[in-house]
């Protein structure tokens, strides 16, 4: 089945929808960015994923992929993927949670090599 980012989209609160645009223009300043429904998220990526969204009712899960583990309070959760893969997990309520510093983190992920 094919999904689209309005499959996660529906049914939310509108600001889950303004955080979404807010995130997806600021990492089109990046460069190419591949954008992925999936069932449960939507994968962004470049050559390789970066990031995953995953919409709630009121509110976005971030994940961010980066090679060491942050060391945040923002940081919900963090997993290790792999020897040298970190996801962490940040709670996005409103566009301003989209901030320098998150930023910094996403572009960061999104130059990461293999």
């Amino acid at each position: 089945m094919e999904y689209s980012e309005v499959d996660h989209l529906k049914d939310k609160v509108k600001i889950v929808t303004d955080i979404y645009e807010k995130l997806i223009a600021e990492l089109q300043k990046f460069g190419q960015l591949k954008i992925e429904p999936k069932k449960t998220s939507i994968h962004i990526g470049n050559r390789f994923g970066f990031a995953g969204v995953y919409t709630r009712k009121d509110f976005i899960n971030l994940e961010v992929h980066l090679n060491y583990k942050l060391t945040s309070d923002r940081v919900t959760k963090v997993e290790q993927a792999s020897a040298n893969r970190f996801h962490h997990t940040i709670k996005l309520t409103k566009p301003k949670d989209i901030d320098k510093e998150l930023l910094a983190w996403l572009k960061e992920a999104y130059e990461l090599k293999k």
